[in-house]
Protein backbone atom coordinates (compact mmCIF):
# COMPACT_ATOMS: atom_id res chain seq x y z
CA UNK A 1 0.00 0.00 0.00
CA UNK A 2 0.84 3.47 -0.70
CA UNK A 3 0.50 6.73 1.07
CA UNK A 4 -1.94 8.95 -0.55
CA UNK A 5 -1.36 12.75 -0.19
CA UNK A 6 -3.65 15.48 0.07
CA UNK A 7 -3.42 19.25 0.80
CA UNK A 8 -4.00 19.17 4.07
CA UNK A 9 -4.13 15.72 4.78
CA UNK A 10 -2.36 12.64 4.47
CA UNK A 11 -3.34 9.03 4.87
CA UNK A 12 -0.57 5.99 5.02
CA UNK A 13 -0.76 2.23 5.65
CA UNK A 14 -0.57 1.78 9.70
CA UNK A 15 2.63 1.04 11.26
CA UNK A 16 2.89 -0.52 14.81
CA UNK A 17 3.65 2.67 16.68
CA UNK A 18 -0.25 3.67 15.52
CA UNK A 19 -1.61 0.49 16.68
CA UNK A 20 -1.83 1.69 20.42
CA UNK A 21 -3.65 5.07 19.36
CA UNK A 22 -5.87 3.61 16.84
CA UNK A 23 -6.94 0.93 19.36
CA UNK A 24 -7.75 3.19 22.25
CA UNK A 25 -9.95 5.09 19.94
CA UNK A 26 -11.66 1.72 18.75
CA UNK A 27 -11.95 0.90 22.31
CA UNK A 28 -13.16 4.40 23.63
CA UNK A 29 -17.27 4.77 23.23
CA UNK A 30 -17.18 8.28 23.01
CA UNK A 31 -15.13 8.29 19.59
CA UNK A 32 -17.26 4.60 17.91
CA UNK A 33 -20.68 5.21 19.70
CA UNK A 34 -23.02 6.89 19.70
CA UNK A 35 -23.61 5.89 16.06
CA UNK A 36 -22.21 2.31 15.70
CA UNK A 37 -21.88 -0.91 17.52
CA UNK A 38 -19.03 -0.46 20.31
CA UNK A 39 -17.45 -3.76 22.09
CA UNK A 40 -14.09 -3.91 23.39
CA UNK A 41 -11.25 -5.66 21.38
CA UNK A 42 -8.14 -7.33 22.61
CA UNK A 43 -4.96 -5.88 21.63
CA UNK A 44 -4.17 -9.22 19.70
CA UNK A 45 -7.20 -9.75 17.71
CA UNK A 46 -6.98 -6.65 16.74
CA UNK A 47 -3.05 -6.46 15.53
CA UNK A 48 -4.25 -9.34 13.25
CA UNK A 49 -6.90 -8.15 11.77
CA UNK A 50 -4.68 -4.97 10.85
CA UNK A 51 -2.01 -7.21 9.37
CA UNK A 52 -4.30 -9.49 7.71
CA UNK A 53 -6.77 -6.46 6.19
CA UNK A 54 -4.10 -5.42 2.90
CA UNK A 55 -4.93 -9.14 1.98
CA UNK A 56 -9.10 -9.78 2.95
CA UNK A 57 -11.46 -7.57 0.95
CA UNK A 58 -14.28 -8.08 3.46
CA UNK A 59 -11.82 -6.59 6.45
CA UNK A 60 -13.23 -4.35 8.26
CA UNK A 61 -10.05 -3.09 10.02
CA UNK A 62 -8.11 0.34 9.63
CA UNK A 63 -6.58 0.52 6.35
CA UNK A 64 -4.90 3.90 6.56
CA UNK A 65 -4.21 6.27 9.25
CA UNK A 66 -5.06 9.68 8.52
CA UNK A 67 -2.62 12.30 9.57
CA UNK A 68 -2.16 15.93 8.90
CA UNK A 69 0.61 17.29 6.94
CA UNK A 70 1.87 19.79 8.90
CA UNK A 71 2.02 17.60 12.06
CA UNK A 72 2.46 13.61 11.50
CA UNK A 73 0.60 11.70 13.79
CA UNK A 74 -3.00 9.73 13.67
CA UNK A 75 -5.87 12.05 13.45
CA UNK A 76 -7.95 9.26 12.17
CA UNK A 77 -8.36 6.03 10.14
CA UNK A 78 -10.19 5.18 6.93
CA UNK A 79 -10.82 1.92 5.18
CA UNK A 80 -12.91 -0.31 2.17
CA UNK A 81 -14.51 -3.41 2.10
CA UNK A 82 -16.34 -5.45 0.20
CA UNK A 83 -19.34 -6.05 1.84
CA UNK A 84 -21.91 -8.36 -0.07
CA UNK A 85 -20.63 -11.45 -1.73
CA UNK A 86 -22.55 -11.21 -5.06
CA UNK A 87 -23.23 -7.84 -5.35
CA UNK A 88 -20.17 -5.59 -6.61
CA UNK A 89 -19.53 -2.52 -5.00
CA UNK A 90 -16.97 -1.24 -2.06
CA UNK A 91 -18.04 0.70 1.42
CA UNK A 92 -15.70 2.94 2.67
CA UNK A 93 -15.91 4.22 6.18
CA UNK A 94 -14.09 6.60 8.39
CA UNK A 95 -13.55 7.52 12.11
CA UNK A 96 -11.65 11.09 13.21
CA UNK A 97 -10.33 9.69 16.80
CA UNK A 98 -9.04 12.70 17.73
CA UNK A 99 -11.14 14.89 18.55
CA UNK A 100 -9.98 18.26 18.17
CA UNK A 101 -9.59 17.68 14.25
CA UNK A 102 -13.01 16.61 13.86
CA UNK A 103 -14.74 19.42 11.65
CA UNK A 104 -12.16 20.93 9.88
CA UNK A 105 -12.67 18.91 6.85
CA UNK A 106 -10.15 16.37 7.19
CA UNK A 107 -12.31 13.11 7.14
CA UNK A 108 -14.30 14.27 3.39
CA UNK A 109 -10.49 14.80 2.04
CA UNK A 110 -9.42 11.47 3.73
CA UNK A 111 -12.27 10.12 1.69
CA UNK A 112 -12.31 11.80 -1.14
CA UNK A 113 -7.75 10.43 -1.54
CA UNK A 114 -9.58 6.65 -0.74
CA UNK A 115 -12.00 7.43 -3.40
CA UNK A 116 -9.62 8.57 -6.09
CA UNK A 117 -7.23 5.98 -5.21
CA UNK A 118 -10.10 2.76 -5.25
CA UNK A 119 -10.99 4.27 -8.46
CA UNK A 120 -7.61 4.52 -10.05
CA UNK A 121 -6.46 1.09 -8.35
CA UNK A 122 -9.24 -1.38 -9.04
CA UNK A 123 -12.04 -1.98 -11.34
CA UNK A 124 -14.86 -1.14 -9.11
CA UNK A 125 -17.58 0.56 -10.72
CA UNK A 126 -19.53 1.69 -7.68
CA UNK A 127 -18.38 2.92 -4.07
CA UNK A 128 -20.87 3.47 -1.16
CA UNK A 129 -20.97 4.20 2.52
CA UNK A 130 -23.92 3.25 5.32
CA UNK A 131 -24.60 5.65 7.90
CA UNK A 132 -26.75 6.17 11.36
CA UNK A 133 -29.52 8.29 10.15
CA UNK A 134 -29.00 9.79 13.36
CA UNK A 135 -25.14 10.46 12.32
CA UNK A 136 -25.80 14.21 10.67
CA UNK A 137 -21.72 14.87 10.19
CA UNK A 138 -21.49 11.46 8.07
CA UNK A 139 -24.19 11.96 6.03
CA UNK A 140 -22.93 15.50 5.16
CA UNK A 141 -19.58 14.04 4.29
CA UNK A 142 -21.18 11.82 2.24
CA UNK A 143 -23.13 14.18 0.57
CA UNK A 144 -20.77 16.52 0.38
CA UNK A 145 -18.20 14.60 -2.06
CA UNK A 146 -21.69 13.99 -4.70
CA UNK A 147 -22.69 10.63 -2.69
CA UNK A 148 -26.67 10.15 -3.90
CA UNK A 149 -28.53 8.89 -0.49
CA UNK A 150 -30.15 5.48 -2.18
CA UNK A 151 -32.44 4.91 0.35
CA UNK A 152 -32.77 4.05 4.49
CA UNK A 153 -32.54 0.42 5.75
CA UNK A 154 -34.71 0.03 8.32
CA UNK A 155 -33.47 -1.35 11.49
CA UNK A 156 -30.50 -2.51 10.09
CA UNK A 157 -28.15 -2.21 13.14
CA UNK A 158 -28.49 -2.80 16.50
CA UNK A 159 -26.41 -0.40 19.22
CA UNK A 160 -26.72 0.82 22.35
CA UNK A 161 -30.49 -1.25 23.61
CA UNK A 162 -31.87 -0.88 20.29
CA UNK A 163 -32.36 -0.83 16.62
CA UNK A 164 -30.95 1.87 14.52
CA UNK A 165 -32.03 2.95 10.66
CA UNK A 166 -28.94 3.20 8.48
CA UNK A 167 -29.26 5.58 5.35
CA UNK A 168 -26.96 3.36 2.49
CA UNK A 169 -24.87 5.81 -0.36
CA UNK A 170 -23.35 5.45 -3.52
CA UNK A 171 -21.31 7.61 -6.27
CA UNK A 172 -20.45 5.29 -9.30
CA UNK A 173 -17.28 6.00 -11.57
CA UNK A 174 -18.91 8.00 -14.15
CA UNK A 175 -20.50 10.41 -11.23
CA UNK A 176 -17.17 10.34 -9.34
CA UNK A 177 -15.38 11.71 -12.71
CA UNK A 178 -17.74 14.37 -13.67
CA UNK A 179 -17.99 15.99 -10.17
CA UNK A 180 -17.05 18.81 -9.19
CA UNK A 181 -13.29 19.07 -7.50
CA UNK A 182 -12.48 21.84 -4.90
CA UNK A 183 -10.72 24.73 -6.18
Amino acid sequence: MTDLEGSSVRLRPLVPSDYAAIFDWYNDPEVVAPFDRFSVDAMESFVSSVESAPSDVTSLAPRYVVERRETPGPVGFVGHYVPHPVLEFVDVWYVMGDRAARGKGYGREAVRLLIDHLYATTAVERVGATCDVENAASYRLVEGLGFRREGTLRSALFHHGRWHDVYFYGVTRAEWKDRPRPA
